[in-house]
């Protein structure tokens, strides 16, 4: 088809990522792509600039507060938007979407709209708000199945909701060693990565990869959307059944109201105490965390597909909360779904695991994810279908 030109806007940039594999996707075919993200430096603007994708400054945070600033962001937005002349403009994130949606009403250009998770969806004041706004899209590309029934519930017909994963780069999550490692068995890699992070050779590991957020008001009642308050409480009866066996906890609080949060789940557990509960703030690269696991945790109260994939590409079995999109990322064969912030069912799985592990059927498990993972969530796959997507969207 011809070329277009595609403007992508995200409200963050020391995040996201993920659109990169898009955007390479979409230039491969022949189209112009330019993506707006707020001012200041970030990896992402970092990548996107190593790549010579061209990157526009919003000149705003897209905070949407009552505040004159905010109009006059909105104001440079849509100049800057109108300026790059779009054939199509493509947004991520829940605050980048009000945000273009209203700066370039009545710009000449389709609108395509990336749910990356279904949080916003959730909430009894927003979800009533976008019943009427979705109808500012031409497309809305959900991220799970789980996204877009809820906008099903909404009144967006099936044809304007398809499902994309955003995937995962299955050639750098894998359970191949590093790149440069000597040997190349799965085995000295996993010692290895023990070692490094101080877990016995012969001790029961599962890790937990997230970001802590603050609790919302708004939403599941005041509780952190992650479930890092769960798993805690179900590890503490797990643990005293099984003492050869670790916790690894990787991610900080996000913003300084999440870290507060974070210390707070510290103490409340006493985990300075337990020396069977590791949890690093911030690590350059999380691959040998999943290397040192046997199973991976994903009990969030609500999610896209989070972390489960990565563990799955990693060859790493995944126990998940039935919220949002999370059974989406297991099978029977690949792992187990709980209750989300039910603290006995989840004991109760990791025991399962436990038993598995140690009679050795765990392997074959995480096996089976790594097929899952390069069958369903390669983000190569997915980078093609959201350009099969912008590109039918774009067609008159």
């Amino acid at each position: 088809m011809p070329a277009l030109r595609v403007c992508v806007v995200l409200k963050t940039n020391s995040g996201g990522l993920w659109i990169v594999p898009q955007v390479e996707e979409l230039r491969r075919r022949g189209h112009e792509v330019a993506v707006v993200l707020p001012p200041g430096p970030g990896r992402l603007p970092s990548e996107l600039d190593r790549r010579g994708i061209p990157v526009l400054d919003a000149g705003f945070d897209f905070r949407l507060r009552p505040q004159l600033r905010t109009l006059r962001g909105l104001r440079r937005l849509r100049r800057l938007v109108r300026d790059f002349r779009p054939d199509v403009l493509h947004y991520h994130l829940y605050a980048s979407a009000l945000a273009t949606r209203f700066a370039t009403l009545r710009l000449p250009a389709r609108r395509v709209h990336m749910s990356a998770g279904p949080l916003y969806l959730e909430s009894p004041t927003i979800r009533p708000v976008e019943r009427l706004l979705w109808r500012l899209d031409d497309t809305v590309i959900c991220g799970t199945a789980y996204t877009s029934e809820l906008y099903g519930r909404l009144g967006v017909p099936a044809d304007r909701r398809p499902v994309v994963t955003y995937g995962v780069d299955t050639d750098r999550f894998s359970v191949r060693p590093p790149d440069g490692a000597p040997g190349g068995h799965r085995d000295e890699v996993r010692a290895k990565a023990r070692a490094e992070l101080g877990i016995d050779q012969d001790a029961f590991v599962a890790i937990m990869v997230a970001y802590v957020y603050a609790p919302r008001r708004l939403a599941h009642h005041g509780r952190g959307i992650k479930g890092h308050d769960v798993l805690l409480a179900a590890w503490r009866t797990f643990h005293a059944r099984h003492p050869r066996s670790r916790l690894l906890l990787v991610g900080g609080g996000w913003t300084a109201a999440g870290e507060a949060h974070r210390r707070d789940l510290v103490d409340r557990f006493g985990l300075d105490d337990d020396p069977s509960v590791t949890w690093l703030e911030s690590v350059p690269d999380v691959r040998p965390c999943y290397r040192a696991a046997d199973v991976s945790v994903s009990p969030s109260l609500s999610e896209g597909h989070g972390a489960a994939v990565e563990a799955s590409a990693m060859g790493v079995p995944s126990i998940v909360s039935d919220a949002g999109g999370l059974p989406e990322t297991v099978d029977e064969d690949s792992g187990w779904v709980v209750p989300r912030a039910d603290v006995p069912a989840l004991t109760a799985a990791l025991s399962r695991a436990y038993a598995e592990f140690e009679d050795g059927r765990l392997a074959r498990r995480g096996a089976h994810a790594r097929d899952r993972a390069l069958r369903l969530f390669d983000n190569r796959m997915a980078a093609a279908a959201v350009a099969d997507v912008i590109e039918r969207t774009a067609r008159p």
